[in-house]
């Protein structure tokens, strides 16, 4: 299978479609290209006119295991075969606990492990939030700019991504204090790495702790071990290696979001490994069961210690979705963590050459395949070039590619887990003649 395109962008069906979502559909949804999904396969979707595209978007970084695995498959319609719901906060079934068990023998944490389930990334965000304030009785938190954690009222109030999704929905949950985080490439303190002596953590001690916020009233820091929406943003290990060092000098708990970087994508099954950290919450969704809707909080045993009845979910846990994670997280071991591993670094060795090729091509970073491409207007200025990045997403649709944004001026590269090197070079051969195109 190849990219092919066989009609006109939008095709006749697709723009039918297009029309009734404008007439039923909230105008917050967000869509970049007029993309009408109608099958997948593997590392490749079909629009509903016959043209296939090559994905390296994999429904933001959910569908790890590819468009219907048949292994995934199988276990989602065994399940439904046998039932569809039953509450696991009320009732037991053993395919939630089988993937419970799965995921307390893979994070990376001491000792003993509960997880709590939910429907999502900003419930799971939503269910740490609540928990690091329940477990340290303590009530502020400190995030980052340009994370994003999600978009309900406590999750937003942790998000520091871009404005539009914050306003008009104040006031935000009290007790958030955001801090830049450690993008080297556009230091905020206009300082070299290593020389800087990592000052974003210096001033977190130095003058958030002295000036504004109290430590001993701080429940957590959350942190994406690698930004996410923010631009795919690689911190040095010292940063994250600073943040436990805090965490634990003021009984602090470290939160960490991975629920874009986790499950096998960054070339191991979580991101914070690639940083020899031990959080003490870690916040899962997206990849976990391949495209099912799935969440899940990890804790430690003694963190871990609210009371009966202290929170619940009426569908998370869902037995389907349980059984998709399941299969997703046998396939992850069996082969698609290193998978990521092997092309993402190949593809990784390829991008360096479009930094030394052309000059509206900044920074190429990541792990696995969770890499970003940051486009600026030349390399003399390091201007983001947003209007740029936007024009090569969408001429990279109309040669059969889906790629998505991430930050104000980065390409989101994060294909389906099971992709080949093949399929790979295919996709870069496209952005690079997109760029040839579109940067003259």
């Amino acid at each position: 299978m190849i990219p092919k395109i066989v009609t006109k962008l939008p095709g006749p069906k697709a723009k039918a479609i297009i029309a009734r979502d404008k007439k039923y559909m909230s105008p917050s949804y967000t869509r970049d290209y007029p993309f009408v999904m109608d099958k997948g396969e593997g590392s490749y979707v079909m629009d509903v006119d016959g043209n296939t595209f090559l994905d390296f978007a994999a429904g933001i970084a959910v569908c790890a295991t590819g468009h219907a695995h048949p292994k995934v498959v199988k276990y989602i319609c065994d399940q439904a075969h046998q039932f569809l719901h039953m509450s696991g906060t009320d009732f037991y079934y053993d395919v939630q606990l089988d993937v419970a068990e799965r995921l307390c023998r893979a994070v990376p944490m001491k000792g003993k492990k509960r997880v709590f389930f939910t429907n999502s990334g900003a419930e799971a965000i939503e269910a740490a939030m609540k928990l690091a304030r329940y477990h340290t009785m303590r009530h502020q938190f400190i995030a980052f700019f340009n994370a994003f954690h999600g978009r309900t009222l406590g999750a937003l109030s942790l998000t520091g991504s871009k404005i539009i999704q914050k306003k008009g929905f104040y006031p935000l949950i009290p007790g958030v204090v955001h801090v830049p985080y450690s993008y080297c490439y556009r230091c905020p303190y206009n300082l070299e790495y290593d020389s800087c002596c990592l000052y974003c953590l210096k001033y977190i001690e130095d003058m958030l702790f002295l000036k504004t916020v109290d430590p001993d009233d701080v429940a957590a820091i959350f942190v994406e071990p690698i930004q996410g929406e923010g631009g795919y943003v690689v911190p040095p290990m010292e940063f994250m290696k600073g943040l436990r060092r805090i965490c634990d000098k003021y009984g602090i708990l470290l939160v960490c979001d991975e629920v874009q970087s986790g499950m096998g994508r960054t070339g191991k099954m979580f991101g914070i490994q690639h940083f020899g950290v031990q959080p003490d919450i870690i916040c899962l969704a997206k990849g976990i069961a391949s495209g099912m809707p799935l969440g899940a909080i990890v804790a430690t045993e003694d963190v871990m210690n609210w009371k009966y009845g202290s929170h619940a979910s009426t569908f998370g846990g869902n037995p389907v979705s349980c059984a998709a994670s399941l299969a997703t997280l046998e396939l992850l071991e069996e082969g698609l963590i290193k998978n990521a591993e092997v092309v993402g670094k190949h593809i990784f060795e390829r991008l360096v050459g479009f930094v030394q090729k052309y000059d509206c091509v900044g920074d190429v970073r990541g792990r696995g395949l969770m890499l970003g491409i940051e486009i600026i207007e030349g390399k003399k200025t390091r201007e983001p070039a947003q209007k740029l990045r936007n024009a090569i997403i969408t001429e990279c649709f109309k040669n059969g590619l889906i790629m998505l944004g991430c930050g104000p001026n980065t390409l989101r590269v994060c294909p389906p887990l099971v992709i080949t090197k093949e399929e790979a070079d295919l996709g870069l051969d496209i952005i690079e003649k997109t760029i040839k195109k579109v940067a003259k």
